[in-house]
């Protein structure tokens, strides 16, 4: 997903946006714009707060799971970072 290129999501209904934090963390993490998107379209959702969600997924062909993306659901859908070997913990 180049930055420049506008991505949108038919899950969510909205464009998605990157930020650099992120395009940064994919590249260290060997995640690439499919698994991202992939990750977007179908991983399962946990709330941290009414817009903050974590969008999560295992990924069989990858040592490093749960894949997971810190995400902002405003006008677009903002991928704040992406994380590997994330850790689902029950909210309050």
């Amino acid at each position: 997903m180049d930055k420049k290129v506008k991505v949108y999501s038919n899950r969510f209904q909205r464009n998605i946006q990157l930020t650099h934090h992120v395009a940064e963390r994919m590249e260290k993490r060997s995640v690439t714009e499919e698994i991202l998107y992939d990750l977007i379209e179908t991983g399962d959702i946990q709330h941290k707060t009414e817009t903050d969600v974590w969008i999560y997924k295992d990924f069989a062909n990858r040592e490093d799971n749960l894949i997971c993306a810190a995400a902002v659901l405003n006008q677009a859908v903002i991928i704040k970072t992406v994380m590997i070997n994330w850790k689902l913990e029950e909210t309050s």
